[in-house]
């Protein structure tokens, strides 16, 4: 290792320091008071319970929330590859997320968005081998847009939380 790539490593943590960088989840970090504080509506359909078992499992079960967050799930299957029988072999699903967080002492909505993401499966093979790659792109896909709610969570966190 050259003396150069040694100072850069040795000085890259007083760099950050003085920018203002702190650990989202450090003693004082913006996300540190996320853990167990945000209540998830019931999932009513095997999409929103998905999605809710991930959150859940990112921002933990809410056991003195000062905050509730609400959703609406929105799926779209594509077809996108055709056999020369002219049948539907590959599906693209695209998915959408419209979420609120909402402020349990006033009601007023604190953040929230939309989120969206894809993802694809393939309906070749068997009935059950199609409907088994269809729930798992399902379950793929609402594991990602839990992520990019959590993150976006995590990023606006210091203005609200």
């Amino acid at each position: 290792m050259s003396l150069f790539n040694r100072r850069s490593v040795i000085l890259m943590p007083l760099a950050l320091a003085a920018c203002g960088f702190a650990p989202a989840y450090g003693p004082n970090g913006s996300a540190a008071g996320l853990q167990g504080r945000i209540r998830i509506a019931d999932p009513d359909t095997k999409n929103g319970f998905d999605l809710v078992s991930r959150l859940e499992e990112r921002l933990g079960r809410a056991d003195a929330p000062r905050f509730d967050l609400t959703y609406t799930i929105t799926t779209i299957p594509l077809g996108v590859g055709i056999s020369p029988e002219n049948a539907i072999n590959r599906f693209h699903l695209t998915g959408m997320v419209e979420w609120s967080l909402i402020s349990r002492e006033d009601g007023a909505r604190v953040t929230g968005g939309k989120v969206e993401s894809f993802t694809a499966y393939s309906a070749t093979g068997s009935t059950v081998a199609g409907l088994t790659a269809e729930e798992d792109a399902a379950f793929r896909l609402m594991q990602m847009l839990a992520d990019q709610i959590v993150t976006r969570l995590i990023a606006t966190a210091g203005s609200w939380a």
